[in-house]
């Protein structure tokens, strides 16, 4: 079992920056696959940012440039470092961990509000 924690969502204007957070823990493989995963209201579940433990990364299209996503392996840590945040990026974030098996385990998810 895997447990993740994020952290970091919160409430800002747009052209803000924002932070999350994501702290993995239990039975963490060597390698494994790290994203972040965004829903709003009304929407399905979409692709953010994803990292594996080479730190190899992929954006969504709509994100590049102005998110970027790291990872600590040693801490089993990840963070998602949101700048030029727009109205369209409202959604709850959500951390998720993809171990070599294939099996996906998320976190309960931050609320990020982007105001105009």
């Amino acid at each position: 079992q895997v447990q993740l924690v994020e952290s970091g969502g919160g409430l800002v204007q747009a052209g803000g920056s924002l932070r999350l957070s994501c702290a993995a823990s239990g039975s963490i493989f060597r390698i494994n696959i790290m994203g972040w995963y965004r829903q709003a209201p009304g929407k399905q579940r979409e692709l953010v940012a994803t990292i594996t433990t080479g730190g190899s990364t992929n954006y969504a299209d709509s994100v590049k440039g102005r998110f970027t996503i790291t990872r600590d392996n040693a801490k089993n840590t990840m963070s998602l470092q949101m700048n030029s945040l727009k109205p369209e990026d409202t959604a709850v974030y959500y951390c998720k961990y993809n171990d070599p098996s294939g099996r996906d385990y998320w976190g309960q998810g931050t609320q990020v509000t982007v105001s105009s």
